[in-house]
C-alpha cells in the first residue's frame, strides 16, 4: 500500500468571478477536490493589468479566481453549484459595498462543453433566487494572475478589517454548503 499522495496529472480549471477575489478564493479553497485557487483578472482589453488598473474600473477586467481541481474528486458542475452560493449573482456589477464592473458575476469558459454546462447551471440556479440572475457567461480571453500579495489573502491577513468583516462571514456561511 502506497503512502504517497496521489499525483494530479490532469487537473481541470474553472474561471469564476463573484465579486472580490479575496472572498471567492477563501471560499473555494475549502472545497474538497480543489487543488489550488489563484486570484487574478480577466475579461478586459488591457494586457497584464495591475490591481490599481482593475480597481479603477477602466481596464474592463473582472477580479476572478482560477479554481484548479481534481476531476476524479470534483466535477465542473459541482464547482458551478458552489459558485452560486458564494455571492449574489442578481446584483449587476456589485457585491456588497464593492461596486464596479470589476466585481461583476461571471463564468469564463474555455470549451463549448463548459459553456453548455455553465448555461445549464445558471438555469438550475434561477429558481433559488427571487431576482433575475445577471451572471455573464463568456469565453475566457486571457487569465492574468494577480500580484503575489493577493494570493491566499485571507489566510495571510487575518487581522485585516475587510477580512474580518467581509471575508470571514462569507467563509463561515460557505462552510454550511460543504456538508
Amino acid at each position: 500500500m502506497s503512502t504517497q499522495s496521489p499525483t494530479h496529472t490532469n487537473p481541470r480549471h474553472a474561471y469564476l468571478g463573484g465579486g472580490c477575489f479575496w472572498c471567492t478564493e477563501a471560499q473555494f479553497k475549502l472545497l474538497p477536490g480543489v487543488l489550488s485557487v489563484v486570484s487574478g483578472y480577466a475579461g478586459g482589453e488591457k494586457p497584464n493589468p495591475t490591481y490599481e488598473e482593475v480597481c479603477s474600473g477602466r481596464s474592463g477586467h473582472a477580479e476572478i479566481i482560477r479554481v484548479d481541481y481534481d476531476p476524479e474528486v470534483l466535477t465542473y458542475e459541482q464547482v458551478l453549484e458552489k459558485f452560486w452560493v458564494t455571492h449574489d449573482p442578481t446584483t449587476l456589477n456589485r457585491q456588497g459595498n464593492d461596486v464596479g464592473t470589476q466585481y461583476r458575476s461571471v463564468i469564463f469558459h474555455t470549451t463549448g462543453e463548459e459553456k453548455k454546462q455553465a448555461e445549464e447551471s445558471l438555469s438550475q440556479a434561477r429558481p433559488h433566487f427571487q431576482d433575475p440572475i445577471v451572471t455573464e457567461i463568456s469565453p475566457l480571453p486571457v487569465f492574468y494572475p494577480a500580484e503575489a500579495y493577493h494570493q491566499d489573502y485571507f489566510t495571510n491577513n487575518p487581522g485585516n478589517s475587510y477580512c474580518a468583516f467581509v471575508v470571514r462571514p462569507k467563509v463561515e456561511k460557505f462552510k454550511h454548503y460543504l456538508i
